[in-house]
């Protein structure tokens, strides 16, 4: 159905095919699970996510929206600890790798990466991301089907400051410019 609104014609859409035409820029969220045991280290755990944002800067507060009951959810709701690394455009292949349905288990897809642990949250940072944090919660949200996590700010680096983002625009990754 379209209108005419002040000359202009407009078509009417859902509130999913408005919010696509909305850009936003590409991180991995990482955290590592509590050891099952008191000998072994937890598994590294990601997902990507295009709902992140500053929040705050003082206090440095981000957030990021997680769907409810997923694995990273369910983690982040008895681990406060947890990092983000803004992804590069050149980083796309771990944009996908880590939003894939069905997807092979975190520990082998963390196998072929670069990455450091954080010093405070002992999560994966992505080499060559724009920029990495760690964060710690402060607050859960739960809005409809997500939740927001809001975290504070602990460390920031920008390992790599002079690349370019990825973005995600009307259901793709994409590149600036």
């Amino acid at each position: 159905m379209a209108r005419r609104c002040s000359s202009t014609l407009t078509t009417t859409a859902g509130p999913p095919a408005a919010l696509a035409r909305l850009a936003a820029g590409v991180v991995l969220v990482t955290a590592q699970e509590p050891p099952l045991d008191e000998d072994g280290r937890g598994e590294d755990v990601g997902m990507t996510a295009t709902a992140f944002m500053s929040v705050s800067l003082e206090p440095p507060l981000v957030m990021v929206s997680l769907r409810n009951g997923s694995r990273m959810d369910d983690l982040l709701d008895e681990q406060p600890l947890w990092a983000v690394s803004v992804l590069a455009a050149s980083q796309r292949h771990i944009a996908g790798r880590f939003a894939m349905k069905g997807r092979i288990s975190d520990r082998l897809l963390f196998e072929d990466l670069p990455y450091v642990r954080g010093e405070v949250t002992h999560a994966p940072l992505i080499g060559g991301a724009l920029a990495t944090l760690e964060c710690r919660t402060e607050q859960r949200v739960v809005a409809g089907d997500h939740t927001l996590v809001i975290g504070r700010v602990l460390t920031a680096e920008l390992p790599s400051p002079d690349g370019e983002p990825l973005a995600y625009f009307k259901g793709r990754y994409r590149q600036l410019g």
